[in-house]
């Protein structure tokens, strides 16, 4: 029996001893974040407690239920007697992190219980590693605070603090799209701007040259990544915080909205002992994360798994990851030289920018290695194309090119509030022949509820696979002009697009057909 298991089993019995009740897991709608206002959360941490209601009773989880003391402060803090209930400790300490996340106050609050006059920050200020332990820390140290929890609470990926004359915007990237949160007032401006660069280690003197930095904040036992980006614009310094989870799971290749006959195809692919599989796609269609995914579906154990990137978004276990760091000339075509030398069975490649790194990755693959890479194009053929045009000859490319999956984000309706439309005349105008599929359907629009954006929650993907097979492979010997041929398919038989993907998306009531014409970019002229 597991250690674990054995501290639970005798919980149970010193709670069966002391006439208590004893649970091994807790319902979150026990949690009532109202209840731990007075408790400062490192002191429930160290003792292992936290006040809940169950079916209405006020109640006391703790790891010691016997211990009377810590009943008797809890019981003085609220001003009412509590039950006590045994609960292994790791439960507890989980739900003291979602418990006091929920509960923190938003900057909105903070804002309008603001004082007047509001001071500076130094640049010897120490930050607080914990974003749910700021009650003691200076206003402009709680705000940011703040503003961070919000943000992580609303799933957002980007930070933006904007200055202009006479007011400082904060705009949170949700799903991909900008959403105005309460503004600060202008006059802490500069103290909010300090305070993000000491965080990040950035210079507070100087406000004439762009900026670059990292910090990592905590949300109980949650870490969290914040790349910080500066830069001067009339009205002052503008900044942008990224937000990357440093234990965010990697998500599934079947949580992205792969097609089942795509998924299977491309899981086939990864199979494969060498070959170049490319995705493709612009700034901000989920590349990396079909790359990651793609990666935890491989045999870690058993292979040597390196990659190079810019930046290392997540940190993956059983894989090495270098950055790039081009101030000391680590490109991705010198790092990928250095990675050959490590003996390496599977290679990922951030990006192929420039005819060097094309061509030292397509000649790896070449000699026994699986080397994924992603590119800049807007769809499958071209990312064919695009490496003809750095220079790669097209009988390399035929012989290494496994794959290429292109791919685009759609925001997904809220299944609650969506609401079922008519296909207008006008779209299917716009769509041509593609459209031909909508004609008499029906569709969905988004509506918006107090669960959602806007009538929109989270992304799903949409893509087409490219398969080079032995008839493409001869297309691609042939030039770029013969692999677009051999892409588009023939009347009878034509290919599955990315905008095929996105109104089978469509029709299914997951997105609407303007994120697919806005994905896609998709004009009538």
């Amino acid at each position: 029996m597991k250690k674990e298991d054995q501290s639970i089993e005798a919980l149970g019995r010193e709670a069966a001893e002391l006439g208590v009740l004893f649970l091994p897991e807790v319902d979150d709608s026990f949690l009532d974040a109202s209840l731990v206002s007075q408790l400062p959360v490192e002191w429930v941490r160290t003792h292992a407690v936290l006040p809940v209601r169950i079916r209405g009773q006020l109640s006391l989880l703790m790891a010691d239920p016997s211990d009377v003391r810590v009943q008797e402060d809890v019981a003085l803090a609220l001003g009412e007697e509590l039950r006590p209930v045994a609960v292994p400790r790791r439960v507890i300490l989980g739900c003291i992190e979602r418990c006091y996340f929920k509960g923190h106050g938003t900057a909105e609050d903070f804002l309008r219980d603001l004082p007047p006059v509001e001071g500076g920050v130094s640049e010897g200020e120490s930050r607080s590693d914990d974003l749910l332990k700021s009650a003691e820390d200076a206003p402009v140290t709680q705000l940011v605070n703040l503003i961070l929890l919000e943000a992580l609470k609303a799933r957002a990926s980007d930070i933006h603090v904007e200055p202009f004359e006479s007011r400082l915007r904060v705009r949170y990237r949700v799903d991909g799209v900008l959403y105005e949160q309460a503004s600060p007032p202008k006059r802490m401006e500069r103290a909010l701007v300090s305070r993000m660069k000491v965080m990040a280690h950035l210079d507070i003197a100087e406000k004439r040259l762009p900026q670059d930095g990292s910090a990592r904040v905590r949300v109980g036992e949650r870490e969290i990544d914040v790349r910080v980006s500066t830069i001067p614009v009339a009205e002052g310094e503008r900044v942008v915080l990224r937000l990357l989870s440093r234990e965010s799971s990697v998500l599934p290749l079947a949580s992205l909205g792969m097609p089942a006959q795509i998924q299977r195809i491309w899981e086939s692919l990864l199979r494969e002992s060498h070959g170049l599989l490319i995705v493709c796609g612009p700034t901000g269609s989920g590349k990396t994360t079909t790359l990651y995914g793609s990666i935890r579906q491989l045999d870690t154990k058993g292979r040597n798994v390196l990659t190079i990137e810019d930046p290392v978004e997540y940190q993956l276990p059983d894989i090495g990851q270098m950055q790039v760091k081009p101030k000391i000339h680590l490109t991705f075509a010198a790092g990928l030289r250095h990675i050959l030398r490590q003996d390496p069975d599977v290679i990922l490649v951030g990006e192929t920018r420039d005819r060097e790194t094309a061509e030292i990755a397509v000649r790896a693959s070449l000699t026994g290695h699986l080397v994924f890479t992603t590119l800049h194009t807007n769809d499958a053929a071209g990312a064919v194309i695009r490496m003809m045009d750095m220079g790669v000859e097209p009988y390399l490319l035929a012989a290494a090119v496994r794959g290429v999956l292109a791919q685009r984000l759609v925001r997904q309706l809220c299944p609650i509030c969506r609401r079922p439309v008519a296909v207008r005349e006008e779209d299917l105008a716009l769509l041509g022949e593609s459209g031909r599929r909508l004609r008499g359907q029906s569709v969905y629009e988004a509506a918006g509820c107090a669960d959602c954006l806007a009538g929109y929650r989270g992304r799903v993907g949409i893509f087409e696979l490219l398969v080079v097979d032995e008839t493409m492979q001869t297309a691609i010997r042939a030039g770029d002009a013969a692999a677009r041929r051999e892409w588009n398919g023939s009347a009878g038989n034509p290919r599955k697009t990315l905008l095929d993907d996105g109104l089978s998306k469509v029709l299914a009531g997951e997105t609407t057909l303007a994120e697919v014409v806005y994905a896609l970019g998709i004009s009538g002229a």
